[in-house]
């Protein structure tokens, strides 16, 4: 575990709120000098603490109306092969090893149920995919992973 200081705290609530700033910006809202800011951002992305930048899209806007969850069950010991290949597919947004009743949730976005169904024939079609289970989601109450509070 990477452990931060308050300087380092402070510039990642900022860059989590907004990475487009300047690091003259980024300085004066947690009041320190562009040479400190420099200097922790450096030392963050070499630890790998940062490792991109990005931004956060409207996908609705974009026409991607429908997400999915997917549960996908997998035959033993062939898991991380098939997420491995799942996460190569462009509409998915994300891949988790689960406990429970099945192995890994998909969680990925479409434009229409035409893509959505070419998806889930995809998933059945793949070698040691034994089943899936998707969840369409109906409203999206919150949908961003950048987390302010814990840092």
């Amino acid at each position: 575990m990477f452990a931060l200081d308050e300087t380092d705290r402070k510039l990642l609530k900022e860059l989590l709120k907004n990475s487009n700033r300047s690091q003259r910006e980024l300085a004066k809202a947690i009041g320190v000098s562009t040479a400190t800011v420099i200097s922790h951002v450096q030392r963050l992305e070499s630890s790998g603490v940062i490792k991109n930048y990005s931004v956060v899209l409207d996908h609705e806007r974009l026409g991607y109306e429908l997400t999915v969850i997917t549960e996908i069950t997998v035959s033993k010991g062939k898991l991380l092969e098939v997420e491995q290949e799942i996460a190569k597919i462009p509409n998915v947004c994300a891949v988790y090893d689960v406990t429970g009743l099945t192995d890994a949730m998909v969680i990925a976005k479409f434009k229409n149920r035409t893509s959505l169904s070419d998806f889930t024939k995809k998933l059945l079609a793949m070698p040691y995919v034994e089943r899936t289970n998707t969840h369409v989601v109906l409203t999206t109450i919150k949908e961003d992973f950048r987390m302010f509070n814990d840092i």
